[in-house]
């Protein structure tokens, strides 16, 4: 029933070109129902200039020519509406048509799409997918275990002996040097500045008593 309707793709008629020609046809009508009007309203007056004239005769056919043209304006009405109504069922099947068109692309693409694509390869697809998230879970959980490592204790605490026993022998074969204290500096002003106390010699403690007698001992 569409195609005879609106015809086959390759037989439409060019709905655009011929809503232009009623158009332009339609101005026409309209613009010829004006001058008609024009027309019947000089009728009249012609009409009644020839009354106060007393000329009946020629008034009466001044009307009969108004009637005339009222006639003509009462055609080309009717023309017109079968105009409109010609424009509104051409616009309702250009859009019916394109909307069908648009359908049918729809259809054709969605036709495609499903032609190239099967669901069996949709399903091994995802398959795949799946199989390959595992296998990198499986390998980031790989690498967080491996990263922990067990240390012996015992291993520890013997290097940690070995740098105490190297820390101590520093130590003893350090020679013993003795900072000397930093200068007094008394401030400018009127008091007359007293002389520095005098230093005793320093005295060693037993630790470095013991440490120099280990180092005499040593050199022997």
């Amino acid at each position: 029933m569409l195609q005879r309707i609106f015809g086959k793709p390759k037989q439409q008629v060019n709905t655009v070109a011929t809503l232009e020609k009623l158009y332009e046809t339609l101005d026409m009508l309209e613009k010829k129902e004006k001058v008609l009007l024009k027309k019947a309203a000089a009728e009249v007056e012609k009409a009644r200039e020839l009354t106060k004239a007393k000329n009946k005769r020629g008034a009466i056919q001044c009307l009969k020519k108004k009637r005339l043209y009222e006639q003509q304006i009462e055609q080309l009405g009717n023309f017109q509406l079968r105009i409109h109504d010609q424009m509104i069922m051409l616009e309702n099947a250009k859009a019916t048509t394109e909307t069908v068109d648009a359908l049918r692309t729809g259809a054709d693409a969605m036709k495609a799409f499903n032609k190239s694509t099967n669901i069996n390869d949709v399903d091994k697809t995802m398959d795949e997918l799946n199989e390959q998230n595992e296998i990198m879970k499986q390998i980031h959980d790989t690498f967080a275990t491996s990263t922990f490592v067990d240390f012996d204790e015992d291993e520890l605490e013997a290097e940690l002996d070995e740098l105490e026993g190297a820390e101590l022998e520093e130590q003893i074969f350090q020679p013993i040097t003795t900072d000397s204290a930093p200068p007094v500096r008394v401030p400018d002003g009127t008091q007359q500045a007293r002389p520095p106390p005098q230093k005793k010699p320093p005295q060693n403690t037993a630790e470095e008593d013991e440490i120099c007698k280990l180092q005499a001992e040593l050199a022997l």
